[in-house]
C-alpha cells in the first residue's frame, strides 16, 4: 500500500504570504522549488471548522470501507447524500481526499484515502 503522509498546520496569513513571494521568486528565477504537501490554517478555530468530527468519520469510512461512489458513503456513514457530497469535495479541495471521475458520467466520483496518517503541526514562534 502506498503510504502518503499529509501534513497539517497552522501558518499565520503573514507568513503564508511570505512564502508565497519566494517560491514564486525562486519559480521566476527558473530555480527548483521545493514541493511542500500540507494543508495550512490560519487557526486552530479554522482548523477546528473545516476538520470536523463529521469529516473525519468519512475520511476513516473512504479509507476502510472503499466506497465505489459518494452514495454508497452517504449510506456507510447515514448521512444525506448532498451534505456528503459537500464534505468530499472539501476534503478533496484541501488534498485529503482523492477523488475518480467516472469516464461515462462525469458525475459519478469514487472517493480514496491514500494514507494512514494525518500529521498537525503547530509552530511556537
Amino acid at each position: 500500500m502506498k503510504i502518503r503522509k499529509v501534513r497539517v498546520g497552522i501558518k499565520d496569513l503573514k507568513t503564508a504570504l511570505n512564502e508565497f513571494i519566494v517560491i514564486g521568486k525562486a519559480v521566476e528565477d527558473g530555480k527548483a522549488v521545493k514541493k511542500d504537501k500540507g494543508v495550512y490554517f490560519t487557526t486552530v478555530e479554522a482548523f477546528r471548522k473545516a476538520i470536523t468530527p463529521k469529516r473525519l468519520a468519512l475520511l476513516k469510512a473512504i479509507k476502510t470501507e472503499k466506497p465505489s461512489s459518494v452514495r454508497q458513503l452517504s449510506k456507510i456513514a447515514e448521512r444525506d447524500i448532498k451534505n456528503v457530497s459537500t464534505d468530499v469535495k472539501f476534503l478533496e479541495q484541501v488534498g485529503l481526499v482523492d477523488i475518480k471521475r467516472n469516464d461515462k458520467t462525469e458525475k459519478e466520483i469514487t472517493p480514496s484515502v491514500n494514507y494512514d496518517r494525518i500529521l498537525f503541526e503547530i509552530a511556537v514562534s
